[in-house]
This record gives C-alpha cells, structure tokens and sequence, in this order.
C-alpha cells in the first residue's frame, strides 16, 4: 500500500503543480484584462487534481467520509470557472483559497490515515 500512496501523492503533487502554472497565467490574464491559453486550460487542470485527489483517497474514502470534502471542491472549482469566464478577479481569488484549502483538507486527512 506505501507504494501506492507515494504514486497518488505524486500524482497529486504534479496535478497540483500544473494547476498552480495554470492558476497563476490565468490570474495574470484576469488582471491584465487578456486572454491567454492558461485561462482556457485551468478549468481542465482543476479537474486534473481533483481526480488526482480522488485516486489518492480512494473511491471508498472519496465517496464515503470524503463526501463532504469532495462537494466542497467543486463547488469551490465551479466559482472558479464562473469568476474567470466573468474576468472577475477577487471572485477568483476568493474562490481559489476555497478550492486549494479544501484539496489540502482532503490530502492531509488522507494522509494521516496512510500513516
């Protein structure tokens, strides 16, 4: 099972890298009043670590006690998606901190049930 769980922590942890590279062109094309191949692709990316997440958890955790966790990303991921094809800059901040705080949420609770 370690075996396992370092895979889907990397998968989370390059998931969550690309996202960031793609949150962070976004946020700059939000302020800049642009467009930009990042504002387009973070939506798929969000998804990316979500999933990413969800592998890590597992299906029984994910669907079970992680339910709570799971609805919260995406609401928070859809607030996303509405703030940035509005180019609403503070929507998209605020709503990033829901989102990044609940996938932390999600991978530290894993986490500690691996240990």
């Amino acid at each position: 099972m370690a075996a396992t769980a370092t895979t889907g922590a990397e998968m989370v942890r390059l998931s969550a890298e690309q996202a960031d590279a793609a949150a962070a062109e976004c946020w700059a094309a939000l302020l800049g009043g642009c467009d930009s191949p990042g504002r387009r692709l973070l939506p798929q990316r969000l998804r990316q670590l979500a999933d990413a997440t969800a592998i890590y958890a597992g299906t029984a955790w994910w669907y079970g006690d992680g339910t709570r966790l799971r609805t919260r990303i995406t609401q928070a991921r859809e607030r996303i998606e509405d703030a940035v094809a509005e180019r609403d800059g503070a929507e998209f901040a605020e709503a990033f901190i829901g989102y990044d705080e609940a996938v932390a949420t999600a991978v530290a609770r894993v986490g500690s049930m691996i240990k």
